[in-house]
């Protein structure tokens, strides 16, 4: 039996379990609270912010049933036609709720005859439907819908929220995992809530899938522990660089420790020897600029070295402690790697920006 996915297991139930979209919850709340139920509601907000699974638990607040309860993938179900169908279901009365609620996902994917369908009903609605539509992109769903409907806008969550998320869940499925590995699983998850339950599954199975393979050697061999071997159950940051494949702490360093040298050939070949390894080059420069930044704060700004100490743990703090210490990395450094940055996204050669800072910091 294939196991669910992590973001089914803990998707939230309840207004008080979403993380972070207290501007999108509260008001909603309140509307459940005072029974002010608008017929129209409109969720924007990049990919895995928990559009749909507040769409759910709103419905389910305002006393829809499963039964009454309709959710329509718009991607592939944006014709006229489709929306005919749905319209003409709308106005017969719900099976055992006072609401039947339609939440229609990728709702910018209609198209424009679709939209012209839809309309009329968003406009005059019966008094027992809501509709509530998902979008991630809010500048494709027509004007004149949108001011039909009460748009809320789900914000990306902070590295910090969705570490914290990461960690929590971590715990609950029997894991520890250390401060810095579950601000890596955030990183890799580029602010998307499900992604970082993605990221953090393919933590945990690969952790499962040693331990199993540890248990069948050992057993092969003829040793003791035939049974059950101990899975890992406190991860590391290590343990997330080798099971995601992210630029690991070295690397990051070693091309620090040489700018802060002014060595460019070391820095180079420290590049170099990141791109051979089949890193995302653009996550390690992602790497690089936080740690010159950090490097920088610990040397300027002495009032934050007890936050950043907390943020960062004691060994970065203190190997990037020793980077400040020298006057080799300056605002040159990082203003060169933001630059590598803007550049990175359309460079052929992915290590190139990084090369090209390098070149540019150490000129013939």
């Amino acid at each position: 039996m294939a196991h669910q996915s992590l973001y089914r297991i803990h998707r939230p139930a309840t207004f008080a379990e979403v993380v972070g979209q207290e501007q999108v919850t509260k008001p909603l709340e309140e509307a459940v609270k005072t029974n002010k139920i608008g017929h129209a509601y409109l969720f924007a907000g990049t990919r895995g912010l928990g559009k749909t699974s507040v769409a759910r638990i709103f419905a389910s607040a305002i006393g829809c049933t499963e039964r009454d309860l309709y959710e329509v993938d718009a991607a592939s179900n944006n014709s006229v036609e489709d929306i005919r169908v749905l319209t003409e279901g709308v106005y017969t009365l719900p099976f055992q709720s006072p609401y039947k609620v339609y939440i229609l996902d990728e709702v910018h994917m209609l198209s424009k005859s679709a939209w012209n369908a839809f309309l009329k009903t968003l406009e005059e609605p019966p008094a027992h439907a809501v509709f509530i539509l998902a979008t991630t992109e809010l500048e494709k769903v027509p004007e004149t819908v949108q001011s039909r409907c009460q748009v809320f806008e789900f914000k990306k969550p902070t590295r910090a929220v969705l570490a914290k998320m990461t960690a929590a869940v971590a715990k609950k499925e029997g894991y520890t995992l250390a401060p810095d590995a579950a601000d890596l699983v955030a990183m890799l998850a580029e602010g998307s809530y499900r992604d970082a339950l993605s990221v953090l599954q393919k933590v945990l199975s690969v952790s499962e899938d040693c331990s199993h393979k540890q248990n069948y050697e050992t057993h092969k061999k003829g040793g003791e522990g035939s049974g059950v071997y101990p899975r890992k159950s406190e991860l590391t940051r290590e343990d997330v660089e080798n099971m995601t494949g992210a630029p690991r702490r070295e690397q990051v360093y070693s091309l620090i420790s040489a700018l802060a040298e002014g060595d460019r050939g070391a820095s180079l070949t420290a590049i170099e020897k990141t791109a051979q390894s089949s890193a995302d080059m653009k996550l390690f420069l992602e790497l690089v600029l936080e740690a010159l930044r950090a490097t920088l704060l610990i040397r300027y700004a002495p009032d934050l070295r007890a936050s950043l100490l907390a943020e960062l743990g004691a060994d970065e703090f203190a190997a990037l402690e020793k980077f400040a210490a020298g006057r080799g990395i300056t605002h040159t450094t990082m203003l060169a790697f933001l630059t590598a940055a803007e550049r990175i996204r359309y460079a052929p050669i992915p290590a190139l920006p990084l090369e090209l800072a390098v070149l540019e910091l150490f000129p013939e």
